[in-house]
């Protein structure tokens, strides 16, 4: 079922919903039921999973030159996605990047979610690779989200890279990133707002926010979005603080602040477990303002790490 279905059978009830890393290579798929099971009690709709890009490294070889090899530390998303539409009867959503895909490859995977009878995928540029500064596009792949939305539509309308199928047709519901405090690279608010529109004008039909812990940048954020014609649901996406280092470490890698009175309490904690401890009660109240709000869905990143998101939706669901 699409996205937009879930929702609007919801009939205003706020819903739950996670997303999940891919387990690192070796791991068995046992990692993933671990990381789902304990969450389902919630009733999750769907479930996010995230796709990670090709790296490289770099191997000394007996000459003493270094040789770049390329490789991938986690197992495919799209396989994931089958295990859980297979063993739960839960809709999958599969993260497609442009970062390390051919176009070619991204209709390959294309057909496969269409094969497995995926209705839904979040479209995203991708992040660059940790030792690029920025984002540098697969020679032979896709420069912006905005392309890869075009890819897609292209694949609802039976339209192929190198042949056309009249009788061949997808129907994938497309979502799209969203920034409460903008995406680190635009100049400024109004131009994130000016890409977030084109990406629904090109046939996006709901967003989901980067994480974010002051609710007034959410608020805002839909008011601007509903001011610009963004009338597609917009889903929150949200991470609570489990540790003491992240005070520091998601300011820096996701570009967002962290409210007065959290990095306050937080300042005061003495170490991991009463981070943590702050960190729940500080998600378990946001997350009731924005079901007072009428926020459409609580996304949740877990990392693969359940516990935490498990105690915060027991106080609130």
């Amino acid at each position: 079922m699409k996205i937009t279905d879930h929702i609007k059978n919801a009939k205003g009830k706020t819903l739950f919903s996670f997303e999940l890393l891919p387990p690192m290579k070796g791991q068995s798929i046992q990692w993933v039921y671990d990381a789902i099971d304990p969450l389902l009690e919630f009733n999750p709709p769907f479930i996010d999973v995230t796709s990670l890009r090709e790296d490289y490294i770099y191997k000394e070889q007996e000459n003493g030159l270094l040789q770049k090899v390329s490789y991938r530390k986690r197992p495919g998303t799209i396989a994931i996605c089958a295990a859980i539409i297979h063993k739960y009867k839960i809709d999958a959503v599969p993260h497609l990047i442009c970062g390390g895909f051919t176009k070619e490859e991204t209709e390959n995977a294309l057909i496969d979610l269409q094969f497995l009878g995926i209705d839904n995928v979040l479209a995203l540029r991708g992040d660059a690779r940790q030792a690029e500064a920025s984002f540098i596009p697969t020679k032979g792949g896709h420069h912006y989200a905005t392309d890869l939305i075009q890819h897609i539509k292209d694949h609802n309308n039976g339209k192929f890279l190198h042949e056309d199928i009249d009788t061949y047709k997808s129907d994938f519901c497309i979502g799209v990133a969203g920034y409460p405090e903008k995406h680190f690279e635009a100049p400024n608010l109004n131009a994130d707002f000016k890409y977030l529109k084109k990406k629904v004008d090109m046939g996006a039909e709901f967003i989901v926010t980067q994480m974010f812990f002051d609710n007034q940048k959410y608020f805002d954020f839909v008011k601007k979005c509903r001011e610009n014609d963004i009338n597609v649901p917009i889903i929150p996406g949200l991470k609570p603080i489990s540790t003491l280092k992240q005070l520091t470490v998601l300011p820096k890698i996701f570009h967002l602040d962290l409210p007065n009175e959290l990095t306050e309490a937080l300042s005061h904690a003495k170490n991991n477990a009463e981070a943590k401890e702050i960190g729940t009660e500080a998600m378990i109240k946001q997350c009731k303002e924005l079901m007072d709000f009428g926020a459409p869905v609580l996304h949740f990143y877990t990392m693969g790490r359940p516990e935490q998101t498990k105690e915060i939706a027991r106080a609130i669901f």
